[in-house]
């Protein structure tokens, strides 16, 4: 078996097209909200969420059908019909330096979009492999219940203090030292975190 490559993209500033209207073309645009990407609909109808969406300017609708032309320039592109010869029809179109999902053959697509979380800067995903999109959501629900809301605000405790401590602490082993105290369970549970992290500085320049 090939395994497929987990990565998590940057999509800002990128064109993403959907073809599609309907709840699967809906799931996978209120997926991309918030990710910085240039997205466009391309369907003679739409969801009312996604007539909304197109309403605010957050991405954009062509109420028309499918052409070839649609997908010039896109970066990732997915197939979201309900109409399976249209669907291949649209990943045929695809040129080899673009990524395409089909909704309905995801053995033939050149990705998949896996179950997710998202807690601030933190990103859990799950997936299968295809096997059970209805464990991965399981899955996720199980990590929804242990990753709750207060590991945002810790994400962005550690991001701005790592941005500290490697900016600041040039002794290697001490670097190690503050990093993983931070990344412990009782910073995580601390009512101070700032505080507690000044201390840690402060009694590891003592201890060098």
């Amino acid at each position: 078996m090939v395994s497929n490559y987990p990565i998590m993209l940057k999509l800002e500033g990128k064109k993403v097209v959907v073809v599609g209207g309907g709840k699967v073309a809906e799931r996978k645009v209120t997926g991309l909200i918030g990710t910085g990407s240039l997205i466009t609909v391309i369907s003679p109808n739409a969801t009312d969420e996604l007539k909304g969406l197109a309403g605010s300017g957050r991405i954009e609708w062509l109420e028309k059908s499918f052409a070839k032309e649609d997908i010039d320039g896109a970066f990732l592109i997915f197939a979201a019909t309900n109409d399976s010869k249209l669907n291949q029809l649209i990943k045929n179109a695809v040129s080899d330096q673009q990524l395409v999902t089909i909704a309905d053959d995801p053995e033939g697509s050149d990705f998949h979009v896996p179950a997710h979380i998202q807690r601030g800067r933190l990103s859990i995903a799950v997936s299968t492999g295809g096997a059970s999109p209805t464990l991965a959501r399981k899955l996720r629900e199980q990590l929804e219940q242990q990753f709750v809301q207060e590991f945002e605000d810790y994400l962005e405790f550690l991001f701005s203090a790592r941005q500290r401590v490697l900016k600041e602490v040039k002794e290697a082993s001490r670097k190690r030292k503050i990093l993983s105290a931070i990344a412990s369970e009782e910073f995580l549970n601390s009512q101070n975190r700032e505080a507690d992290f000044l201390r840690l500085l402060q009694n590891t320049r003592n201890d060098v």
